[in-house]
Protein backbone atom coordinates (compact mmCIF):
# COMPACT_ATOMS: atom_id res chain seq x y z
CA UNK A 1 0.00 0.00 0.00
CA UNK A 2 1.22 3.49 -0.86
CA UNK A 3 -0.05 6.77 0.60
CA UNK A 4 0.92 10.30 -0.41
CA UNK A 5 0.71 13.15 2.11
CA UNK A 6 1.59 16.81 1.58
CA UNK A 7 3.82 18.75 3.94
CA UNK A 8 6.32 21.57 3.59
CA UNK A 9 9.95 22.40 4.20
CA UNK A 10 11.86 25.62 4.79
CA UNK A 11 14.59 27.18 2.66
CA UNK A 12 15.52 30.43 4.35
CA UNK A 13 12.34 32.43 4.92
CA UNK A 14 10.55 30.67 2.07
CA UNK A 15 8.85 27.27 1.99
CA UNK A 16 8.48 24.50 -0.56
CA UNK A 17 6.12 21.55 -0.97
CA UNK A 18 7.29 18.21 0.39
CA UNK A 19 5.43 15.09 -0.70
CA UNK A 20 5.65 12.42 1.98
CA UNK A 21 5.33 9.03 0.27
CA UNK A 22 4.68 6.02 2.52
CA UNK A 23 5.07 2.49 1.24
CA UNK A 24 4.08 -0.49 3.43
CA UNK A 25 5.25 -3.78 1.94
CA UNK A 26 5.61 -7.42 2.96
CA UNK A 27 8.85 -8.30 4.69
CA UNK A 28 10.65 -8.14 8.00
CA UNK A 29 9.68 -5.12 10.15
CA UNK A 30 11.81 -2.16 9.08
CA UNK A 31 11.40 1.63 9.06
CA UNK A 32 13.52 3.51 6.53
CA UNK A 33 13.41 7.22 5.68
CA UNK A 34 14.98 8.51 2.44
CA UNK A 35 15.07 11.89 0.72
CA UNK A 36 18.03 13.60 2.47
CA UNK A 37 16.63 13.59 6.03
CA UNK A 38 18.77 15.06 8.78
CA UNK A 39 18.99 13.57 12.28
CA UNK A 40 15.74 14.99 13.69
CA UNK A 41 13.84 13.60 10.70
CA UNK A 42 15.50 10.19 10.98
CA UNK A 43 14.58 10.02 14.67
CA UNK A 44 10.92 10.59 13.83
CA UNK A 45 10.43 6.84 13.38
CA UNK A 46 10.57 6.25 17.13
CA UNK A 47 8.26 9.17 17.93
CA UNK A 48 5.78 8.18 15.21
CA UNK A 49 5.73 4.51 16.26
CA UNK A 50 5.07 5.33 19.93
CA UNK A 51 2.52 8.04 19.10
CA UNK A 52 0.47 5.70 16.88
CA UNK A 53 0.50 2.90 19.46
CA UNK A 54 -0.30 5.15 22.43
CA UNK A 55 -3.16 6.75 20.49
CA UNK A 56 -4.89 3.38 20.27
CA UNK A 57 -3.99 2.36 16.71
CA UNK A 58 -2.05 -0.62 15.46
CA UNK A 59 1.39 0.01 14.05
CA UNK A 60 2.04 -2.25 11.02
CA UNK A 61 4.75 -4.85 11.63
CA UNK A 62 5.93 -4.67 8.03
CA UNK A 63 8.58 -3.03 5.90
CA UNK A 64 7.87 0.71 5.88
CA UNK A 65 9.67 3.10 3.53
CA UNK A 66 9.24 6.87 3.78
CA UNK A 67 10.33 9.08 0.88
CA UNK A 68 10.48 12.86 1.25
CA UNK A 69 10.27 14.41 -2.20
CA UNK A 70 11.95 16.35 -3.72
CA UNK A 71 14.75 14.03 -2.68
CA UNK A 72 17.59 16.40 -3.62
CA UNK A 73 16.80 19.04 -0.95
CA UNK A 74 17.86 18.41 2.65
CA UNK A 75 14.94 18.04 5.10
CA UNK A 76 15.35 19.15 8.70
CA UNK A 77 13.19 19.67 11.75
CA UNK A 78 10.39 17.76 13.43
CA UNK A 79 7.45 19.03 11.34
CA UNK A 80 7.33 15.79 9.32
CA UNK A 81 6.20 13.66 12.29
CA UNK A 82 2.49 14.28 11.75
CA UNK A 83 2.43 13.76 7.94
CA UNK A 84 4.48 10.56 8.33
CA UNK A 85 2.07 9.24 10.97
CA UNK A 86 -0.99 10.12 8.87
CA UNK A 87 0.64 8.49 5.84
CA UNK A 88 1.28 5.26 7.73
CA UNK A 89 -2.31 5.19 9.04
CA UNK A 90 -3.64 5.95 5.55
CA UNK A 91 -1.55 3.22 3.93
CA UNK A 92 -2.78 0.83 6.64
CA UNK A 93 -6.41 1.64 5.83
CA UNK A 94 -7.09 3.36 9.17
CA UNK A 95 -7.51 6.85 7.67
CA UNK A 96 -9.64 7.75 4.66
CA UNK A 97 -8.29 10.92 3.05
CA UNK A 98 -11.08 10.92 0.41
CA UNK A 99 -8.57 12.21 -2.15
CA UNK A 100 -8.44 15.56 -0.34
CA UNK A 101 -4.94 17.10 -0.52
CA UNK A 102 -4.58 18.30 3.08
CA UNK A 103 -1.24 19.79 4.12
CA UNK A 104 0.10 18.51 7.46
CA UNK A 105 2.86 19.62 9.78
CA UNK A 106 3.54 19.00 13.44
CA UNK A 107 5.82 17.29 15.95
CA UNK A 108 4.49 14.24 17.78
CA UNK A 109 5.11 13.41 21.41
CA UNK A 110 5.22 9.77 22.47
CA UNK A 111 1.62 9.87 23.74
CA UNK A 112 0.25 11.31 20.49
CA UNK A 113 0.09 14.97 21.48
CA UNK A 114 0.99 17.41 18.71
CA UNK A 115 3.62 20.02 19.54
CA UNK A 116 4.29 23.33 17.75
CA UNK A 117 6.93 23.61 15.04
CA UNK A 118 8.84 26.34 13.23
CA UNK A 119 7.85 27.92 9.92
CA UNK A 120 4.04 27.72 9.80
CA UNK A 121 3.72 31.33 8.59
CA UNK A 122 6.18 31.15 5.65
CA UNK A 123 4.64 27.80 4.69
CA UNK A 124 1.16 29.33 4.65
CA UNK A 125 2.41 32.26 2.54
CA UNK A 126 4.16 30.01 0.03
CA UNK A 127 1.09 27.73 -0.15
CA UNK A 128 -1.20 30.45 -1.52
CA UNK A 129 -1.13 29.11 -5.12
CA UNK A 130 -1.18 25.45 -4.06
CA UNK A 131 -4.39 23.47 -4.61
CA UNK A 132 -4.99 22.05 -1.15
CA UNK A 133 -8.06 21.54 1.02
CA UNK A 134 -6.44 23.28 3.98
CA UNK A 135 -3.84 23.05 6.74
CA UNK A 136 -3.85 20.64 9.66
CA UNK A 137 -1.20 21.68 12.13
CA UNK A 138 -0.57 22.23 15.87
CA UNK A 139 -3.06 24.49 17.60
CA UNK A 140 -0.22 26.77 18.76
CA UNK A 141 0.69 27.44 15.11
CA UNK A 142 -2.87 27.93 13.85
CA UNK A 143 -3.04 31.69 14.33
CA UNK A 144 0.14 32.46 12.40
CA UNK A 145 -0.99 30.28 9.48
CA UNK A 146 -4.49 31.82 9.54
CA UNK A 147 -2.98 35.31 9.12
CA UNK A 148 -2.54 34.57 5.42
CA UNK A 149 -6.26 33.79 4.84
CA UNK A 150 -5.55 31.61 1.79
CA UNK A 151 -6.81 28.19 2.93
CA UNK A 152 -8.77 26.85 5.94
CA UNK A 153 -6.54 26.26 8.96
CA UNK A 154 -7.38 23.60 11.53
CA UNK A 155 -5.42 23.53 14.78
CA UNK A 156 -5.22 20.16 16.55
CA UNK A 157 -3.85 18.90 19.86
CA UNK A 158 -3.69 15.14 19.39
CA UNK A 159 -3.18 12.55 16.67
CA UNK A 160 -6.57 11.04 17.54
CA UNK A 161 -8.28 14.31 16.65
CA UNK A 162 -6.67 14.25 13.20
CA UNK A 163 -7.76 10.66 12.53
CA UNK A 164 -11.35 11.29 13.67
CA UNK A 165 -11.55 14.50 11.61
CA UNK A 166 -10.27 12.85 8.44
CA UNK A 167 -12.65 9.91 8.91
CA UNK A 168 -15.61 12.23 9.45
CA UNK A 169 -16.12 11.21 13.09
CA UNK A 170 -15.28 14.67 14.49
CA UNK A 171 -15.94 18.24 13.43
CA UNK A 172 -13.23 20.85 13.76
CA UNK A 173 -13.76 24.58 13.42
CA UNK A 174 -11.24 26.43 11.26
CA UNK A 175 -9.17 29.14 12.90
CA UNK A 176 -10.50 32.53 11.83
CA UNK A 177 -8.90 35.80 12.87
CA UNK A 178 -9.37 39.45 12.01
CA UNK A 179 -6.04 40.54 10.52
CA UNK A 180 -6.92 44.23 10.63
CA UNK A 181 -8.01 44.05 14.26
CA UNK A 182 -4.85 42.29 15.36
CA UNK A 183 -2.70 44.80 13.50
CA UNK A 184 -4.57 47.77 14.96
CA UNK A 185 -4.03 46.70 18.56
CA UNK A 186 -2.17 49.33 20.52
CA UNK A 187 1.50 48.66 21.03
CA UNK A 188 2.40 48.21 24.67
CA UNK A 189 5.83 49.34 25.81
CA UNK A 190 7.11 49.23 29.36
CA UNK A 191 9.57 52.04 28.69
CA UNK A 192 8.93 55.67 27.77
CA UNK A 193 11.10 58.70 27.04
CA UNK A 194 9.25 60.66 29.74
CA UNK A 195 11.30 58.68 32.28
CA UNK A 196 14.59 60.06 30.94
CA UNK A 197 15.92 62.96 32.98
CA UNK A 198 17.96 65.58 31.14
CA UNK A 199 19.90 64.52 28.03
CA UNK A 200 17.72 66.70 25.77
CA UNK A 201 20.37 66.87 23.05
CA UNK A 202 20.74 63.08 23.06
CA UNK A 203 16.98 62.61 22.80
CA UNK A 204 17.01 64.98 19.84
CA UNK A 205 19.69 62.90 18.10
CA UNK A 206 17.65 59.72 18.69
CA UNK A 207 14.61 61.48 17.22
CA UNK A 208 16.64 62.32 14.10
CA UNK A 209 17.90 58.73 13.88
CA UNK A 210 14.37 57.35 14.21
CA UNK A 211 12.95 59.77 11.66
CA UNK A 212 15.42 58.77 8.94
CA UNK A 213 16.20 55.19 9.99
CA UNK A 214 19.84 56.15 10.62
CA UNK A 215 22.44 54.14 12.53
CA UNK A 216 23.67 55.78 15.72
CA UNK A 217 26.59 55.33 18.13
CA UNK A 218 26.40 56.61 21.72
CA UNK A 219 29.74 57.34 23.40
CA UNK A 220 29.83 58.21 27.08
CA UNK A 221 30.99 57.27 30.58
CA UNK A 222 29.33 54.49 32.61
CA UNK A 223 25.97 55.50 34.05
CA UNK A 224 25.30 58.32 31.57
CA UNK A 225 22.17 56.61 30.29
CA UNK A 226 23.29 55.09 26.99
CA UNK A 227 21.48 51.77 27.48
CA UNK A 228 18.40 53.44 28.97
CA UNK A 229 18.10 55.72 25.94
CA UNK A 230 18.68 52.92 23.44
CA UNK A 231 15.98 50.73 24.98
CA UNK A 232 13.45 53.51 24.46
CA UNK A 233 14.21 54.03 20.79
CA UNK A 234 11.55 51.52 19.57
CA UNK A 235 8.89 53.53 21.41
CA UNK A 236 9.32 56.44 18.99
CA UNK A 237 9.55 54.42 15.78
CA UNK A 238 6.49 54.30 13.50
CA UNK A 239 4.20 51.30 13.85
CA UNK A 240 4.89 48.35 11.58
CA UNK A 241 2.66 48.34 8.51
CA UNK A 242 0.96 45.02 7.79
CA UNK A 243 3.47 43.96 5.11
CA UNK A 244 6.38 44.76 7.44
CA UNK A 245 4.70 42.85 10.26
CA UNK A 246 4.27 39.77 8.06
CA UNK A 247 7.85 39.97 6.78
CA UNK A 248 9.21 40.31 10.32
CA UNK A 249 6.95 37.53 11.61
CA UNK A 250 8.20 35.16 8.88
CA UNK A 251 11.76 35.45 10.15
CA UNK A 252 10.73 34.91 13.76
CA UNK A 253 8.57 31.95 12.72
CA UNK A 254 11.56 30.32 11.00
CA UNK A 255 13.59 30.89 14.18
CA UNK A 256 10.77 29.53 16.38
CA UNK A 257 10.38 32.84 18.23
CA UNK A 258 6.92 33.93 17.05
CA UNK A 259 4.42 34.64 19.87
CA UNK A 260 1.94 31.76 19.86
CA UNK A 261 -1.02 33.77 21.15
CA UNK A 262 -1.00 36.38 18.38
CA UNK A 263 0.66 34.89 15.33
CA UNK A 264 1.89 38.32 14.21
CA UNK A 265 4.59 40.61 15.55
CA UNK A 266 3.18 44.09 16.06
CA UNK A 267 6.12 45.81 17.75
CA UNK A 268 9.37 46.56 16.00
CA UNK A 269 12.01 44.07 17.16
CA UNK A 270 14.66 45.15 19.64
CA UNK A 271 17.53 42.69 19.71
CA UNK A 272 20.28 43.04 22.31
CA UNK A 273 22.93 40.30 21.87
CA UNK A 274 25.76 39.97 24.38
CA UNK A 275 29.27 40.83 23.21
CA UNK A 276 30.24 37.14 23.51
CA UNK A 277 27.90 36.23 20.62
CA UNK A 278 29.37 34.05 17.89
CA UNK A 279 29.48 34.98 14.23
CA UNK A 280 26.69 32.47 13.48
CA UNK A 281 24.63 33.91 16.33
CA UNK A 282 24.95 37.47 15.07
CA UNK A 283 24.97 37.03 11.28
CA UNK A 284 23.31 33.62 10.99
CA UNK A 285 24.64 30.23 10.03
CA UNK A 286 24.80 26.56 10.86
CA UNK A 287 24.87 23.44 8.70
CA UNK A 288 21.40 24.44 7.54
CA UNK A 289 21.64 28.24 7.88
CA UNK A 290 19.36 29.82 10.46
CA UNK A 291 18.70 33.57 10.85
CA UNK A 292 21.00 35.46 13.20
CA UNK A 293 20.44 38.56 15.31
CA UNK A 294 20.80 40.89 12.31
CA UNK A 295 17.84 39.17 10.63
CA UNK A 296 15.79 38.91 13.82
CA UNK A 297 16.21 42.70 14.10
CA UNK A 298 14.81 43.20 10.57
CA UNK A 299 12.49 46.26 10.49
CA UNK A 300 13.59 47.02 14.03
CA UNK A 301 16.63 47.85 16.17
CA UNK A 302 19.86 45.95 16.76
CA UNK A 303 21.50 47.25 19.93
CA UNK A 304 25.16 46.43 20.50
CA UNK A 305 26.22 47.53 23.98
CA UNK A 306 29.94 47.82 24.77
CA UNK A 307 30.69 47.81 21.05
CA UNK A 308 34.52 47.48 21.26
CA UNK A 309 34.13 44.32 23.35
CA UNK A 310 32.69 42.42 20.36
CA UNK A 311 35.21 40.41 18.37
CA UNK A 312 36.58 42.52 15.55
CA UNK A 313 35.91 39.92 12.86
CA UNK A 314 32.25 39.77 13.95
CA UNK A 315 31.88 43.54 13.76
CA UNK A 316 33.37 43.55 10.27
CA UNK A 317 30.67 41.10 9.21
CA UNK A 318 28.11 43.82 9.90
CA UNK A 319 29.36 45.88 6.98
CA UNK A 320 27.45 43.96 4.30
CA UNK A 321 24.01 43.92 6.01
CA UNK A 322 24.40 47.58 6.99
CA UNK A 323 25.04 48.45 3.36
CA UNK A 324 22.71 46.02 1.55
CA UNK A 325 19.91 45.35 4.06
CA UNK A 326 20.33 41.59 3.69
CA UNK A 327 22.80 38.87 4.53
CA UNK A 328 23.72 35.89 2.35
CA UNK A 329 24.93 32.70 4.01
CA UNK A 330 26.63 30.22 1.70
CA UNK A 331 27.21 26.56 2.47
CA UNK A 332 28.36 23.63 0.35
CA UNK A 333 24.81 22.47 -0.36
CA UNK A 334 22.91 25.76 -0.43
CA UNK A 335 23.03 29.55 -0.34
CA UNK A 336 20.34 31.37 1.64
CA UNK A 337 19.62 35.10 1.81
CA UNK A 338 17.89 36.52 4.88
CA UNK A 339 16.51 40.09 5.13
CA UNK A 340 18.54 42.26 7.50
CA UNK A 341 17.32 45.85 7.21
CA UNK A 342 17.69 47.23 10.72
CA UNK A 343 18.72 50.32 12.65
CA UNK A 344 22.05 49.79 14.37
CA UNK A 345 22.26 51.41 17.79
CA UNK A 346 25.61 50.95 19.47
CA UNK A 347 27.06 52.16 22.75
CA UNK A 348 30.62 52.36 24.02
CA UNK A 349 32.81 54.02 26.61
CA UNK A 350 35.21 56.71 25.38
CA UNK A 351 38.21 54.78 26.76
CA UNK A 352 38.98 51.53 28.63
CA UNK A 353 38.29 53.03 32.08
CA UNK A 354 35.28 54.88 30.71
CA UNK A 355 35.96 58.37 32.09
CA UNK A 356 37.79 60.18 29.28
CA UNK A 357 36.39 63.72 29.17
CA UNK A 358 34.23 63.18 32.26
CA UNK A 359 33.71 66.27 34.40
CA UNK A 360 33.94 64.49 37.76
CA UNK A 361 36.23 61.45 37.40
CA UNK A 362 39.78 61.62 36.10
CA UNK A 363 40.65 59.22 33.27
CA UNK A 364 43.48 56.79 34.14
CA UNK A 365 44.18 55.61 30.58
CA UNK A 366 47.32 56.38 28.61
CA UNK A 367 47.07 57.67 25.02
CA UNK A 368 48.27 54.27 23.79
CA UNK A 369 45.51 52.49 25.73
CA UNK A 370 42.88 54.83 24.30
CA UNK A 371 44.21 54.38 20.77
CA UNK A 372 44.29 50.60 21.12
CA UNK A 373 40.73 50.59 22.53
CA UNK A 374 39.29 52.69 19.71
CA UNK A 375 41.21 50.83 17.02
CA UNK A 376 38.92 47.84 17.66
CA UNK A 377 36.41 49.73 15.53
CA UNK A 378 37.51 50.03 11.94
CA UNK A 379 37.07 53.15 9.85
CA UNK A 380 34.78 51.44 7.31
CA UNK A 381 32.44 50.34 10.11
CA UNK A 382 32.32 53.81 11.67
CA UNK A 383 31.64 55.29 8.23
CA UNK A 384 28.41 53.27 8.14
CA UNK A 385 27.18 54.82 11.40
CA UNK A 386 25.42 58.07 10.52
CA UNK A 387 25.28 59.69 13.96
CA UNK A 388 28.12 59.53 16.49
CA UNK A 389 26.98 61.16 19.72
CA UNK A 390 28.78 62.01 22.94
CA UNK A 391 26.59 61.24 25.97
CA UNK A 392 27.71 63.28 29.01
CA UNK A 393 27.07 62.44 32.65
CA UNK A 394 23.63 63.55 33.87
CA UNK A 395 23.94 66.38 36.44
CA UNK A 396 22.26 65.95 39.84
CA UNK A 397 19.77 68.75 39.25
CA UNK A 398 18.35 66.85 36.28
CA UNK A 399 18.26 63.55 38.16
CA UNK A 400 16.40 65.17 41.04
CA UNK A 401 13.91 66.97 38.81
CA UNK A 402 10.46 65.47 39.62
CA UNK A 403 8.83 66.58 36.37
CA UNK A 404 8.45 64.10 33.53
CA UNK A 405 10.12 64.69 30.21
CA UNK A 406 8.47 64.68 26.80
CA UNK A 407 6.60 61.37 26.31
CA UNK A 408 7.42 58.93 23.53
CA UNK A 409 4.02 59.48 21.91
CA UNK A 410 4.78 63.15 21.21
CA UNK A 411 8.18 62.35 19.73
CA UNK A 412 6.72 59.50 17.68
CA UNK A 413 4.16 61.88 16.15
CA UNK A 414 6.99 64.06 14.77
CA UNK A 415 8.88 60.99 13.57
CA UNK A 416 5.81 59.67 11.75
CA UNK A 417 5.23 63.04 10.09
CA UNK A 418 8.84 63.08 8.82
CA UNK A 419 8.55 59.47 7.64
CA UNK A 420 5.38 60.34 5.72
CA UNK A 421 7.29 63.06 3.85
CA UNK A 422 10.04 60.57 2.99
CA UNK A 423 7.56 57.89 1.88
CA UNK A 424 5.99 60.35 -0.54
CA UNK A 425 9.31 61.62 -1.85
CA UNK A 426 10.88 58.18 -2.34
CA UNK A 427 7.78 56.26 -3.44
CA UNK A 428 8.86 56.03 -7.09
CA UNK A 429 12.08 54.29 -6.00
CA UNK A 430 10.31 51.83 -3.64
CA UNK A 431 12.27 53.29 -0.69
CA UNK A 432 10.82 54.22 2.68
CA UNK A 433 13.34 56.33 4.60
CA UNK A 434 16.28 58.64 3.99
CA UNK A 435 18.87 56.15 5.26
CA UNK A 436 18.10 53.95 2.23
CA UNK A 437 18.99 56.62 -0.34
CA UNK A 438 21.79 55.90 -2.80
CA UNK A 439 24.05 58.32 -4.64
CA UNK A 440 21.52 59.12 -7.39
CA UNK A 441 18.82 59.90 -4.81
CA UNK A 442 21.18 62.10 -2.81
CA UNK A 443 22.08 64.15 -5.88
CA UNK A 444 18.39 64.73 -6.54
CA UNK A 445 16.99 65.30 -3.04
CA UNK A 446 19.93 66.65 -1.02
CA UNK A 447 20.86 69.77 -2.96
CA UNK A 448 22.57 72.57 -1.05
CA UNK A 449 22.62 76.31 -1.53
CA UNK A 450 25.88 78.26 -1.82
CA UNK A 451 26.40 78.65 1.93
CA UNK A 452 25.71 74.98 2.54
CA UNK A 453 28.18 73.88 -0.13
CA UNK A 454 30.92 76.09 1.27
CA UNK A 455 30.31 74.81 4.81
CA UNK A 456 30.36 71.17 3.78
CA UNK A 457 33.48 71.69 1.65
CA UNK A 458 35.29 73.27 4.61
CA UNK A 459 34.26 70.47 6.97
CA UNK A 460 35.14 67.72 4.48
CA UNK A 461 38.65 69.11 4.03
CA UNK A 462 39.31 69.77 7.73
CA UNK A 463 37.99 66.41 8.96
CA UNK A 464 39.29 64.44 5.95
CA UNK A 465 35.88 62.82 5.57
CA UNK A 466 35.50 59.77 3.38
CA UNK A 467 32.96 59.77 0.55
CA UNK A 468 30.67 57.59 2.65
CA UNK A 469 30.81 60.02 5.61
CA UNK A 470 30.10 62.89 3.24
CA UNK A 471 26.93 61.24 1.94
CA UNK A 472 25.85 60.24 5.45
CA UNK A 473 25.97 63.88 6.54
CA UNK A 474 23.77 64.83 3.60
CA UNK A 475 21.24 62.13 4.40
CA UNK A 476 21.06 63.16 8.06
CA UNK A 477 20.67 66.80 7.03
CA UNK A 478 17.80 65.77 4.75
CA UNK A 479 16.10 64.08 7.72
CA UNK A 480 16.55 67.15 9.93
CA UNK A 481 14.96 69.29 7.23
CA UNK A 482 12.05 66.83 7.03
CA UNK A 483 11.53 67.09 10.79
CA UNK A 484 11.42 70.87 10.39
CA UNK A 485 8.99 70.58 7.47
CA UNK A 486 11.43 72.31 5.11
CA UNK A 487 11.59 71.42 1.43
CA UNK A 488 15.25 72.41 1.10
CA UNK A 489 18.28 71.66 3.27
CA UNK A 490 19.30 74.89 4.98
CA UNK A 491 22.59 75.74 6.64
CA UNK A 492 21.29 75.09 10.23
CA UNK A 493 20.16 71.59 9.17
CA UNK A 494 23.58 70.88 7.69
CA UNK A 495 25.39 72.27 10.75
CA UNK A 496 23.36 70.00 13.06
CA UNK A 497 24.14 66.97 10.89
CA UNK A 498 27.88 67.79 11.02
CA UNK A 499 27.65 68.10 14.79
CA UNK A 500 26.55 64.44 14.94
CA UNK A 501 29.95 63.23 13.66
CA UNK A 502 31.75 63.50 17.02
CA UNK A 503 34.36 60.79 16.34
CA UNK A 504 35.32 62.48 13.07
CA UNK A 505 35.86 65.75 14.94
CA UNK A 506 38.26 63.99 17.32
CA UNK A 507 40.61 63.32 14.43
CA UNK A 508 41.21 67.00 13.71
Amino acid sequence: MIARILSGGLLGVDAFVVEVEVDIAQGLPQFATVGLPENAVKESKDRVKSAIKNSGYQFPARRITINLAPADIKKEGTAYDLPIAVGILSASGLVDLKDKPWLFMGELSLDGRIKPVRGALPLAISARPWKIAGFILPKENAMEAAIVESHPVFGVDHLGEVVDFLNGARNLSPTIIDRAEIHKKERLYQDDFCEVRGQDSIKRSLEVAAAGGHNILLVGPPGSGKTMLARRLPTILPQLCFDEAVETSKIHSVAGLLPKQEGLIRQRPFRHPHHSVSDAGLIGGGTIPRPGEVSLAHNGVLFLDELPEFKKNILEMLRQPLEDGEVTITRAVTSITYPASFMLVAAMNPCPCGFLGDSQTVCSCTPQMIQRYRSRLSGPLLDRIDLQIEVPRVPHRDLADPTDGEPSAAIRARVEAARAIQEQRLAEFALHRNAQMQARHIRRFCRLDGEGRRLLELVTDRLALSARSYTRILKVARTIADLAGEENILQPHLAEAIQYRSLDRKTV
